[in-house]
């Protein structure tokens, strides 16, 4: 006996009732705000003022022009001290932000 489907209309169909369960479920990607929120960054940052760690304006300002986004990345992994004053800046783990959260919030600080 002859299938109903042809493998590509099989898949085609699990394909659509996959995207149509998501629509219903509104599936939204969480916004720069609430990530940093959730990650703990704004215990130490703002987006214009200095708190304990610089305003997320000022750093902006000093990677404007550049594609930085990696650099930055790299610096909130591992931590540092000295970019913007005496108080050191502990390593953020990808347990404590995941690399595509961290990647969405780097690019959104530099955007501002």
């Amino acid at each position: 006996m002859w299938p109903l489907f042809s493998n590509l209309e099989y898949e085609m169909k699990k394909l659509m009732i996959a995207a149509a369960a998501l629509l219903a479920l509104n599936v939204q990607a969480a916004t720069p705000e609430e990530i940093l929120t959730k990650s703990g960054c704004l215990a130490c940052h703002t987006k214009d003022k200095k708190v304990v760690g610089p305003a997320y304006k000022d750093v902006a300002a000093k990677y404007k022009g550049q594609d930085a986004v990696a650099k930055v990345m790299d610096k909130v992994r591992k931590g540092g001290t000295g970019a913007y004053g005496p108080v050191p800046m502990p390593p953020n783990a990808p347990d404590k932000i995941s690399d595509a959260d961290l990647k969405t919030v780097v690019e959104w600080i530099l955007k501002s």
